[in-house]
């Protein structure tokens, strides 16, 4: 076999949907030619590119890369005898990117200079979605990643839009040894008890929305750690029986974790793209969501407890 761009396309889509089936559907293909064209394709990589699991596939690091190469040679094929368009491709400009604390921004970046390489990207990390929307209101940075609740969505002028990436449930991070280590999915008022890790104020809504499900669980938090760093230092504390903590749902947990889902789903988070609509071009704010959209759909196919629990209660859109 010759390997050629549709062979590309359809392990781009198997990685994006995190399914066979679901990757044929997108793809007008039957589930049956999808899997044969698969195998093909393994067969030609000499190796497997994808888990098989009840829930679905995802990668297998040998296919992470595969894949990272095929996204980038499809960009390629795809801007041959294009003009770039926009005035942030005409003039070369760099785009300043601000990101709070949300699992795609290093598959979003990838992808960006993958789609549009001619476009220079400046990306820097604030934590608070407040001081990322001032941030593009004084023309600090162009466009950004921010994070907002369900009934407190993101606000900002005229001179701003942004459009909703994903709005995923919350879920709870607990040492692999807790009492409620071998339940599917946990109540919040089962751990009343325990101390929390929470990360300070984003000026978007948290921890008020927290403290707020607490309540409505009947319970207010018996010991509460701020804490702002990395996730690995986050789960080490977690993994040594020294709390718990809400986290993203496409967390990948550290051996002595555990991710378990909220019973009733009380919290919710969504991630958005906004940018200053002088200053990005709709086809460059379409590439940066496109980019963020398939950077969440390839995380959610890497986490089996995120995805185990969309089966029973959750359709992913990735919007």
């Amino acid at each position: 076999m010759e390997l050629e761009l549709r062979h590309l396309r359809v392990l781009c889509a198997i990685a994006d949907a995190g399914s066979v089936g679901r990757a044929a559907s997108d793809l007008g293909y039957s589930q049956p030619a999808m899997s044969t064209q698969l195998r093909r394709i393994e067969r030609y990589f000499g190796d497997s590119l994808f888990e098989r699991g009840p829930a679905g596939v995802r990668l297998t690091p040998y296919g992470i890369e595969v894949v990272a190469q095929a996204r980038d040679v499809l960009a390629r094929a795809a801007a041959i005898g294009c003009r770039p368009a926009g005035e942030a491709l005409r003039t070369r400009r760099t785009l300043r990117v601000a990101a709070t604390n949300s699992p795609v921004l290093s598959g979003m970046v990838s992808r960006v200079r993958a789609r549009l390489p001619d476009v220079p990207l400046a990306v820097s990390s604030v934590y608070a979605s407040s001081r990322i929307v001032e941030l593009l209101e004084e023309g600090a940075v162009d466009a950004a990643v921010a994070a907002d609740y369900p009934g407190r969505e993101l606000r900002h002028s005229d001179a701003v839009t942004h459009r909703g990436i994903v709005t995923e449930p919350t879920f709870v991070a607990l040492p692999s040894r807790h009492r409620l280590r071998h339940r599917a999915q946990v109540s919040l008022a089962d751990l009343a008890e325990d101390a929390w890790f929470l990360t300070p104020d984003d000026g978007a809504g948290w921890p008020r929305v927290f403290y707020t499900a607490c309540e409505a669980a009947g319970f207010s938090p018996v010991a509460v750690h701020e804490f702002l760093g990395d996730q690995l230092q986050l789960q080490s504390m977690i993994g040594a029986g020294l709390g718990v903590s809400v986290v993203q749902a496409t967390l990948r947990p550290i051996p002595d974790v555990v991710i378990k889902p909220l019973i009733g789903t009380p919290l919710w988070c969504r991630y958005v793209l906004a940018w200053r609509r002088d200053a990005v071009a709709g086809e460059v704010a379409e590439a940066l969501f496109e980019s963020a959209a398939s950077a969440y759909r390839e995380l959610v196919g890497q986490s089996p407890h995120l995805r185990a629990w969309a089966a029973r209660t959750w359709s992913v859109t990735g919007a």
